[in-house]
Formats: C-alpha cells, sequence, structure tokens
C-alpha cells in the first residue's frame, strides 16, 4: 500500500473550510482509493500547518491514476492560489 499525505498552509487561515470543502470532492475519485481524510486546524489542538489530507492507495498505479484525474487536477487548480506552503509525503505503507 502506498501512503500520501499533504499539509498546506494557507495565506489566510479563514479560507481552511473551503479549501476542505474543494479537496472533499477528490474522495473516492478512483478504484484503488482505500482511505481518503481531510482535516483542518482545530482551535486549542497543535498544528503546524492548516489543512491536512490523508490517503492511501492500494499501490502505485492507484495514487497516479488519482493525481492523473481531472477532478484532481480541476481542484489542485482552484485551491492552488490559496497556499502559502505545502509538503507532501509519500510513502509504502507495507
Amino acid at each position: 500500500m502506498i501512503g500520501h499525505v499533504v499539509m498546506w498552509s494557507l495565506k489566510d487561515p479563514a479560507d481552511a473550510p473551503a479549501f476542505k470543502a474543494a479537496l472533499d470532492r477528490c474522495a473516492g475519485l478512483v478504484p484503488g482509493m482505500l482511505e481518503f481524510r481531510v482535516g483542518i486546524r482545530a482551535e486549542g489542538l497543535e498544528a503546524s500547518a492548516d489543512v491536512v489530507l490523508v490517503s492511501r492507495f492500494t499501490d502505485e498505479a492507484a495514487l497516479a491514476a488519482y493525481q492523473e484525474h481531472p477532478v484532481h487536477r480541476e481542484v489542485a487548480a482552484q485551491i492552488g492560489p490559496l497556499r502559502a506552503e505545502r509538503h507532501v509525503l509519500d510513502f509504502s505503507d507495507d
């Protein structure tokens, strides 16, 4: 399995709910997506980012299909201007 984690810091943290709503459109886009969760910073809890995506895929081909999917590309274009920083970690979950 492949884990795919992305963390964003936003130019305006108040945009986090809209950012999450856009990302949620990507849930279940492709076969082989096993998990897809989006979280936003919660007041009172430690955080060094505003939004996080935690997802898992059966293999690298499923992750690639997700990244190339037209809806994913559309969402990435929509949320890109809102971000100040983006960090990604893809890892083998075997």
